[in-house]
């Protein structure tokens, strides 16, 4: 029996928090498999009452609630997060999901069990309105030739659901803290992998994500966070071709997706052309590259 903790980071979404404080104090099998659930405010503006009134009318819960002076962003807040924990499997969820069956601490600690060469384990991710897959939290960009498997290996995991081993965590490192928001979860899959761990999808455990737009950047900076981003990804671990291709192949959806935001394509190309000189290479090594082979990972873009 493995002992769980849940992270929560969180931001200007008081409503969502306190639904999903609800959602895990309905949750069966907590005094045997719940160690603490941490709650960290990422400095937010909005007002967390509720949240904290919730936490005090549930002291057998065991919520740990933090306030941030300053907003650490996805990555940083993560990893502040988890320094708290003292638990063996960390379930790192949003603050606008909720998990879907009350029994969902019960099948993460069997999941783990079943799965001992696992780093990291990926939920399924349905939109909360509908129960619709949401594709871009689906670990695999072969979605229909793997939407119907209950479980495979993979590459890489959504940041907005998803169990990761501690000891696994340890040894390959925090989340990359120079990502303020996207692509942190690649980052982290890669040296998972060349730590000698896998990662695994498993359909069982399903997380139900409302996906809120809100946040403190626009569009267009996640964008080019997102496109820079994954292409410090590409040149820190993949083969050198895949750099260029990353490089290029996002700056297109950048501009497709920010409205032809010229400004910041120049300041994304501007930071993309600097990363062979501020970046050294980790290039994964030999059973990491068979393993992305194994799995038929894409990696060019």
């Amino acid at each position: 029996m493995n002992k769980i903790a849940i992270i929560i980071i969180t931001y200007n979404r008081p409503a969502d928090m306190l639904a999903l404080a609800m959602n895990i104090e309905k949750l069966s099998s907590k005094k045997e498999l719940l160690e603490e659930i941490i709650i960290v405010n990422n400095n937010s503006t909005e007002s967390y009452d509720a949240v904290k009134s919730f936490i005090q009318e549930n002291p057998s819960t065991p919520f740990k609630y933090i306030e941030s002076k300053e907003n650490l962003g996805v990555s940083r807040g993560r990893n502040f997060a988890i320094d708290q924990s003292k638990a063996p499997i960390l379930v790192l969820i949003d603050d606008d999901a909720e998990f879907q069956d009350t029994d969902a601490l019960k099948r993460i600690n069997e999941a783990v069990i079943e799965n001992p060469l696992a780093g990291i384990l990926a939920m399924k991710i349905l939109y909360f309105q509908n129960s619709q897959f949401q594709l871009n939290a689906f670990p695999h960009k072969s979605f229909e030739k793997r939407k119907h498997l209950q479980s495979f290996e993979t590459y890489y995991f959504a940041g907005c659901g998803n169990i990761i081993v501690k000891e696994a965590f340890d040894i390959a490192g925090p989340f990359p803290t120079d990502f303020f928001y996207g692509m942190e979860e690649y980052d982290l899959s890669y040296r998972i992998l060349d730590a000698g761990y896998t990662i695994k999808y498993i359909a069982n455990i399903v997380l139900l994500h409302k996906e809120s737009p809100e946040g403190r950047q626009t569009k267009s900076d996640k964008l080019r966070g997102m496109w820079v981003n994954k292409t410090k990804v590409a040149w820190r671990y993949l083969p050198m071709p895949c750099y260029f291709t990353t490089a290029i192949m996002w700056s297109i959806f950048f501009l497709l997706n920010s409205k032809f935001d010229l400004i910041g394509f120049i300041i994304g190309w501007l930071a993309i052309v600097t990363i062979p000189f501020k970046e050294k290479r980790n290039k994964v090594n030999k059973l990491s590259e068979e393993y992305l082979n194994k799995v038929e990972a894409r990696i060019l873009y």
